[in-house]
Formats: C-alpha cells, sequence, structure tokens
C-alpha cells in the first residue's frame, strides 16, 4: 500500500507539473478574438422573404448614386445611424414632413440644406420611393414601395450576416421634431436591433 500511495503521489504531482507546464502552451493555442475595427458599414436593403435583396442608394440631383449605411462605432449593435455617404461625407437620412404626401419621404440631407432622395434600386433597374407608411407608438415603419404597391421592409446586414431593422424614430409629438440645415423633420432613421 506504500508503494502505491508514493506512486499516486508521484504520478498526482507529474500531472500537476505537465498541467501547469502545459497551461501556456494551450492558452497559446486558444485562437484570439478578432479586434473589431470601427467603423463597421452595414449594407441597407429592402427585403421580402420571397424575394432577393434589393438596394438602397441615395440619388442626387445629377442622378448619381450614393451608398446608404446603417453605421457600427462601437460593439452594441442593438442602435446604429443610418447615413448616406456622399463624396466622402456621412450625410444624415431623415423622414421629412410631408406635404401633401401619404406617406413620409425618407431623404438624406446635405450640409446646404439640399435633398437627396433615398431609392430602392432593382437589379433591372428599376428605381422605387422609400417612405414611412405607419407609426407604431414612436417607431416609424420604413417600406420600399415597388411600382405594383407592394411594400419591402428595410433591413441593415452587417459583414457578418447579422440583420437589423431600419426604422424611423420618433423622439416628440409634435409634427415637426427638429429642423436641419432648412429642412423639417418628422423623425430620423436609426437601424434597430430586431425583437
Amino acid at each position: 500500500m506504500n508503494v502505491n500511495k508514493q506512486t499516486l503521489v508521484t504520478r498526482g504531482l507529474a500531472y500537476l507539473i505537465l498541467f501547469c507546464l502545459g497551461v501556456p502552451s494551450i492558452n497559446a493555442q486558444i485562437e484570439k478574438k478578432e479586434e473589431e475595427q470601427f467603423p463597421i458599414y452595414w449594407h441597407v436593403k429592402a427585403f421580402r422573404p420571397q424575394a432577393k435583396f434589393i438596394d438602397i442608394k441615395a440619388i442626387d440631383k445629377n442622378g448619381t448614386k450614393h451608398d446608404v449605411k446603417a453605421i457600427q462605432t462601437y460593439d452594441d449593435t442593438s442602435f446604429l445611424n443610418v447615413k448616406a455617404l456622399v463624396n466622402g461625407e456621412r450625410l444624415p437620412i431623415k423622414l421629412i414632413v410631408k406635404q401633401g404626401d401619404r406617406f413620409y419621404p425618407v431623404k438624406a440631407i446635405d450640409n446646404d440644406g439640399t435633398i437627396i432622395d433615398i431609392k430602392a434600386i432593382t437589379k433591372d433597374g428599376e428605381i422605387w420611393d422609400v417612405k414611412g407608411v405607419s407609426k407604431s407608438g414612436n417607431l416609424v415603419h420604413l417600406r420600399a414601395i415597388s411600382k405594383e404597391g407592394v411594400f419591402y421592409n428595410i433591413i441593415a446586414v452587417s459583414p457578418k450576416g447579422k440583420v437589423n431593422d431600419v426604422k424611423g424614430i420618433k423622439m416628440m409629438d409634435t409634427e415637426v421634431e427638429t429642423v436641419i440645415n432648412g429642412v423639417s423633420i418628422f423623425a430620423h432613421i436609426k437601424s434597430l436591433a430586431q425583437q
């Protein structure tokens, strides 16, 4: 019995030493999580389950198409800004106060107050309106509207495939939320984690 106890103790110590020596090499084998580089640009798309993704673009008065992106600036992805990337600048995208329209127009606003259209563009080159079509509490539901009147949800998709909804956010009860560069704003456009 004494020999067995001594053998067990010796083996136990040997395993402990090997374990302690092996821990650094085990840790070296564990891959470090990649450091996220911010900002991360999410694609903004129109979507219906039975259809493909449809690009959302800002289209200026010259017909030039500019990217629309949800911009992630830190680890939390639950609430992202949505901007038009025009000539190296990030322009705000807002629901503007409607002027006799049925729905609220979605527009980018340049520094001089120029309004830039936000549109959905199909693979066939059709250009559809993007509008705020209904309101639930302080959320305004955005849709791309086809020529046939079919509504498409607006979403943001991360480079890793995570999906957020894109919505209008009302902060106040008044029709005019604020004025940006001379343009009356109804609601702010944000990318929100899906519930």
